[in-house]
């Protein structure tokens, strides 16, 4: 059985609360960047794909909310505003193998809960890059536990991301 964490951090940037996520992967940073980078492979492991070319300026409207890329250095960084809060993906290159960050300025969303989702889908992005799949179904399955050790860490009320799991999650998951 694989041991439950939650390692995404809290933090602040420019002034705003922000979660930091820090992924080592076993594949060159050309090819972690195309995953993060064109749409028919973001899609597979993102919560939505983004009709993007990406290039810097350029706007998309992603389920009546606009997203503007911000800036975008090949094959090491991609930013973009979504609802007025910064996103990104840092690559880092490491002898073959790449480091991805991905920080999202969070401002009023509930951070156990938003950092517990994006756990959840940062988990699709491994079997991905290894040619398989992981479900949607699949990857929240431990949704609730990780959700529990981000609220503690994060000192934060569980009740809202406990509402969300009741109301969002199969009975039997988590």
């Amino acid at each position: 059985m694989t041991e439950i964490t939650a390692y995404g951090t809290l933090e602040k940037l420019d002034g705003r609360p922000a979660l930091r996520f820090e992924v080592p992967l076993a594949y060159p940073i050309e090819r972690v960047w195309q995953a993060v980078s064109v749409p028919a492979e973001l899609e597979r492991f993102f919560p939505a794909a983004a009709n993007w070319t990406p290039a810097e300026g350029e706007t998309i409207d992603v389920g009546g909310a606009m997203m503007e890329v911000t800036e975008v250095d090949a094959p090491h960084r991609l930013a973009w505003a979504f609802a007025d809060q910064p996103q990104s993906f840092e690559l880092v290159a490491d002898e073959g193998r790449c480091r991805l960050i991905f920080t999202h300025v969070i401002d009023d969303l509930p951070a156990a809960q938003t950092a517990t989702g994006w756990q959840t889908y940062l988990s699709r992005l491994e079997p991905h890059l290894a040619g398989g799949y992981l479900s949607d179904k699949e990857a929240h399955r431990a949704w609730k536990d990780i959700h529990e050790l981000y609220a503690e860490r994060f000192a934060v009320d569980p009740e809202p991301g406990r509402r969300w799991a009741a109301e969002n999650l199969p009975a039997d998951q988590g």
